[in-house]
């Protein structure tokens, strides 16, 4: 491996960590491994800190790479809690309203969830990255700032349930979807749509383009993974210090 010149790591971001945060420790283990001060490194697609999952990071000149790969399409698996909201459609807040779910069965769910499928229009949350007049929506948001965010079109290629829990009212979907999609939007839209409210307790990525959750290295595992690695980079510092040393000899 060579991270200098470009390699593309697989992890599986875990819960409470930001994509960021992931890409720093990461990034200090393998500049630290080949002797650097710093290793160039993207990541590709953000994940929200309480999403787990498929998080790709990119050195060297495979950040070029990183616009690409966010094109590709990716698949998560959610479970939403039906009939109450939060700021932030997730667990990140406190509930903030409820609603009534006596009507809400597997039938109305089944019947409701195709409406979603295909092109569809989305506000983004307001507790999101999204930049409004080159300031984030989330820093305005916790400043007390008053955010409105546009409707933009993003695509959803498929949406199905895989548990419900009628005593519970939580419902877990897989969804695969494309660039710019936010699931806890997706929530907060199921939820209006059942006649009620929601919002996401779990999101995990399973995939993104080609590179699925089996591909993925645990956190914890990263150094010892790192370990094992044929570095090219380390093999030609030593060859340089070698060269310089005999250069040195000769004179």
């Amino acid at each position: 491996m060579n991270f200098t010149q470009g390699e593309v790591i697989y992890i599986d971001k875990p819960y409470r960590m930001s994509s960021f945060g992931a890409l720093a420790h990461i990034r200090y283990l393998v500049s630290r491994k080949i002797g650097v001060k710093r290793v160039k490194m993207g990541h590709a697609g953000t994940l929200d800190p309480l999403a787990t999952g498929v998080l790709i990071l990119c050195t060297g000149k495979m950040t070029k790479e990183i616009e690409r790969m966010q094109y590709h399409t990716k698949e998560y698996t959610a479970t939403l809690q039906l009939g109450a909201t939060t700021a932030s459609y997730d667990k990140e807040h406190t509930v903030n309203m409820t609603y009534p779910t006596q009507h809400i069965t597997r039938q109305l769910i089944d019947d409701t969830l195709p409406q979603f499928l295909g092109d569809i229009q989305q506000v983004p949350p307001q507790y999101s990255a999204v930049k409004v007049a080159g300031e984030r929506a989330y820093r305005m948001k916790r400043n007390g700032e008053e955010v409105k965010l546009a409707a933009k079109t993003v695509h959803i290629d498929e949406i199905e349930v895989t548990s419900f829990d009628q005593q519970l009212m939580q419902l877990s979907i897989r969804v695969v979807c494309g660039k710019g999609t936010y699931i806890r939007s997706l929530a907060r839209d199921i939820g209006r749509a059942l006649g009620s409210g929601a919002y996401l307790t779990a999101l995990r990525r399973t995939r993104l383009g080609e590179v699925s959750i089996e591909h993925c290295i645990q956190m914890d595992d990263f150094p010892a993974w790192l370990a094992q690695q044929d570095i090219e980079d380390i093999k030609k510092k030593k060859k340089l210090k070698k060269n310089i040393s005999n250069e040195t000899v000769t004179i």
